[in-house]
């Protein structure tokens, strides 16, 4: 028997506590007209967003607003295509790519930033110029974790910042990517953190922020974590397994409170 101290909610009000498909109703063997066409439409928005192009040069102007020195490369896979039926393309730089980021670097420096298309364009576009503003701010009075380089780059899965990172000195990169869209989310955006990156490094060395979009991570609270991580990982010498994430003891207490700019 059910306890009677335990307030019955109908089932429709979980709808109000997650964007998950739950409470869908039915008609017949099948769901509702409007459960289906909702899932038709949110369908097609990840499969736009996974296809979108990938306006790297709007990207790089609004990086530069910012006073960073932004640049532009991609990976070896050309076409979309091969993005994503060859993810190890996506993972290597270009010749050409390897040549001119060569050519730009400039010695060691702290932390340099790769801007990627990843499997969601619109996630980059959306998000990634909003969430540097505040990271920079962030960043600004360390001179410790200054960022070197900004590299934005097509074609890029999350390995691309290895090569990227160790053609330019980097002690530490952070990789922005768009994520894998989901039904409820196709706009979300990701970012990675690998200490003395280079080639061969494996997930298990990075650290991860995840869910920034409008309806997930905001902007501040994922500047504020990445921000935390980069100045942890640089002061440890580790990322990944052996860096947890403890930025919640720092953040602010009081909930909505604005992170300092």
């Amino acid at each position: 028997m059910s306890d009677p101290a335990i307030p019955r909610r109908p089932t429709l009000d979980l709808r109000s506590l997650t964007p998950a498909r739950v409470a869908l109703g039915r008609s017949g063997a099948s769901v509702p007209t409007r459960a289906l066409l909702d899932f038709t439409l949110d369908h097609a928005r990840a499969r736009d967003a996974v296809h979108a192009a990938f306006d790297a040069q709007r990207l790089v102007a609004d990086l530069r607003a910012l006073g960073l020195v932004a640049t532009e490369a991609r990976s070896r896979a050309v076409e979309r295509r091969d993005y994503l039926r060859r993810p190890d393309l996506g993972r290597q730089l270009d010749a050409g790519s390897v040549e001119a980021l060569t050519r730009s670097a400039s010695g060691p420096c702290p932390l340099v930033v790769v801007i990627g298309d990843g499997l969601s364009a619109a996630a980059v576009h959306a998000h990634a110029a909003a969430l540097m503003t505040r990271l920079v701010r962030l960043l600004a009075a360390d001179d410790d974790v200054a960022i070197g380089h900004v590299v934005v780059a097509s074609g890029v899965r999350v390995a691309l910042g290895d090569e990227i990172g160790a053609i330019l000195g980097a002690r530490m990169v952070l990789t922005l990517i768009g994520e894998r869209p989901g039904l409820s989310a196709p706009d979300s955006l990701g970012a990675y953190l690998t200490f003395a990156p280079k080639p061969g490094r494996t997930d298990a060395e990075r650290n991860c922020v995840s869910n920034i979009h409008k309806a997930g991570l905001s902007y501040d609270e994922a500047a504020f974590k990445i921000a935390w991580l980069v100045r942890e990982g640089l002061a440890r010498e580790v990322t990944g397994v052996a860096l947890k994430d403890e930025s919640a003891d720092r953040a602010p207490r009081r909930i909505g409170m604005a992170l300092p700019l």
